[in-house]
């Protein structure tokens, strides 16, 4: 999810639903103490519950994210040991720690005495030939000792090599039972579910069986999905925004970016899938990028785009 989940898209997903936990794109523990801090932790105080999902193997460096995160308002610290990408594992961040329990154990126990933070842990079911539940569990196990609350599962394995990035999104099978089975057979660790979950209903399904379930990609491909969590895994009873209201909500936040110099398009690439199989949803997506792109600077041109989707979309959602 990075350059995908960062604060304008939490600013609108959290306009979309109040209760849902967001979680910051990773952000590299070493930029964030070596002269990023300010603009990497800002966060709008609408966004909350929010954690800050950190990137990094030095304990000493997550300790100080750590802090850093808890006095900059956060409500959890994440630890990401799932992400594939070469650049994170030369980095020695991501899903190769997979392979170090002992280093990721010392790096929660370091997090967790750096700030009153619940740490939790963002992870695979395994990397490359290292996926049997024998080890997962002694993966999980040992850094739930070490001071971990909260295991985010996505429930595939990570060929680390092989497969690129996009691949390990797909190609690596989905094995669901085996998180169900983690749940059952640790029943004290909070579980949460991750990976191909791509409507509310399904995530529903999940809790049957876990604590709770993670909507990446989906969710930022289809905001509009997200209107359905807070009554559908909330229980709140009263109505859901419109689009229209969503949108007359966001374009004050737009200003106010574009008047402290952020550039459009930063703000209305995360419109795209605003109409998502709705009539008009392309001449919506056309008028935002050929307005982006011609250098349009103004919060108006998102009203426009939306005045051009099909009047009988706009009708049951405006």
């Amino acid at each position: 999810m990075m350059e995908r989940t960062d604060r304008h898209f939490r600013y609108l997903a959290r306009l979309i639903t109040r209760c849902a936990m967001l979680y910051t794109e990773m952000v590299a523990v070493p930029a964030l103490i070596h002269g990023q801090a300010e603009r990497a932790l800002w966060f709008h105080p609408l966004e909350r519950p929010l954690a800050l999902q950190l990137g990094g193997s030095e304990p000493v460096e997550l300790a100080a994210g750590s802090r850093m995160a808890q006095e900059a308002g956060y409500d959890e610290v994440n630890l990401n040991v799932g992400c594939p990408s070469p650049r994170v594992r030369d980095g020695r961040f991501g899903a190769c720690l997979m392979a170090e329990p002992a280093l990721v154990a010392d790096c929660v126990a370091a997090m967790a005495d750096a700030c009153d933070l619940p740490v939790t842990v963002k992870t695979r079911l395994g990397i490359d030939d290292r996926g049997s539940y024998d080890e997962l569990c002694d993966f999980v196990g040992r850094v739930a000792e070490a001071g971990c609350s909260a295991f985010i599962v996505h429930a595939r394995k990570a060929w680390l090599r092989g497969l690129n990035p996009k691949q390990n999104r797909s190609v690596p099978p989905l094995r669901y039972d085996t998180v169900y089975r983690l749940k059952r057979d640790l029943p004290t660790l909070e579980i949460i579910v991750n990976g191909g979950i791509t409507t509310v209903e399904a995530a529903r399904a999940h809790l049957e069986h876990v604590d709770g379930a993670m909507l990446g990609r989906e969710a930022y491909g289809n905001p509009w999905l997200l209107v359905d969590v807070d009554r559908q895994i909330y229980g709140a009873e009263d109505s859901p925004p419109t689009r229209g209201e969503v949108l007359a909500r966001y374009l004050p936040y737009v200003e106010q970016q574009l008047a402290n110099g952020v550039s459009l398009n930063l703000v209305t690439r995360h419109l795209m899938g605003f109409y998502q199989g709705l009539p008009g949803a392309k001449r919506w997506r056309r008028t935002l990028g050929e307005g982006a792109r011609a250098g349009a600077a103004r919060a108006d041109l998102i009203r426009e785009a939306a005045e051009l989707v099909d009047d009988t979309a706009r009708a049951g959602c405006a």
